[in-house]
């Protein structure tokens, strides 16, 4: 069993060019879980995959990360084997704003009879939640205001920090086991993003060593970023992820990897584990 996690977009909300900052937790080469919705992101997903993923997790609200969801109710809803099967995982106190950003439209089909959740099944989560036999854990970031903006920690593999300012108390909690860390890192900051100088302040180099960072506000910042001597992800990257830790998995799992592998992209790689340099897909 292998695991990948694949950037389907790495912008921040301006930078169209990079696409909205999204990404699969993929299992043996299939996306397992998907983060986020946002529209520029949903279209590169679609073009990988051939059709919307079965599983998805929002991390906060805001247009970039939830725009493609209208299109994905359409995939969903008209089709018969699908409508309602298509699992979206929304922490709890996430739930009241989602809607009105994107489940509120009046008469979501002219002709009447729908409603817009029906076609997924939302499930409402809170610190933890188990999806198809593994436990994955939820925690707050830190962006744009409190109570609205969540991360998602695969334990042992990988930790997502969404959108944030740093969390070093968090992290120190949920990428305790050595996870790849998908960390919002812009060459500069501002109130709601983090920002190079931030992380640089905020957390310990080890900690740096393991993040990719993602987020940012144009593909000149990514270059500055990476001449600082960090990863910095590319739309259509993926990197191979160490097996989640055996108490995760409700059937304890098969034994845990070591180490971070580099990252990939298709045109270059065709195996986790090969040593290549990324270039955009």
């Amino acid at each position: 069993m292998t695991w990948t996690l694949r950037f389907h977009g790495v912008g921040g909300a301006g930078a169209v060019e990079l696409g909205s900052a999204m990404a699969s937790i993929e299992r043996d080469g299939q996306p397992w879980l998907t983060i986020d919705c946002g529209g520029e992101g949903l279209t590169a997903c679609l073009a990988h995959y051939g059709r919307a993923p079965d599983a998805w997790f929002v991390t906060h609200a805001h247009l970039d990360h939830v725009a493609g969801f209208e299109r994905l109710f359409v995939e969903a809803y008209f089709d018969p084997a699908r409508r309602g099967r298509v699992r979206v995982y929304v922490p709890a106190p996430l739930l009241p704003v989602l809607h009105r950003r994107i489940g509120d439209y009046p008469n979501v089909l002219a002709e009447g009879g729908a409603n817009f959740w029906d076609a997924f099944q939302l499930i409402p989560v809170g610190d933890a939640f188990w999806h198809d036999g593994v436990r994955l854990e939820v925690f707050e970031a830190r962006h744009h205001w409190p109570g609205t903006a969540f991360g998602l920690r695969l334990p042992g593999s990988v930790v997502w920090t969404g959108d944030t300012r740093p969390i070093p108390e968090t992290l120190a909690k949920m990428a305790e086991a050595g996870e790849l860390i998908a960390h919002d890192c812009a060459l500069r900051g501002n109130p709601s993003h983090s920002g190079i100088d931030d992380l640089e302040r905020e957390y310990p180099p080890a900690l740096l060593a393991r993040c990719v960072l993602y987020h940012y506000a144009g593909e000149a910042d990514g270059e500055a970023l990476r001449a600082r001597g960090y990863r910095v992800a590319r739309a259509g990257e993926w990197l191979a992820l160490r097996e989640p830790m055996a108490s995760a998995f409700a059937d304890g799992g098969p034994a845990q990897g070591v180490g971070n592998p580099p990252m990939h992209d298709d045109a270059t790689a065709s195996a986790p584990g090969a040593s290549v340099s990324a270039s955009t897909t």
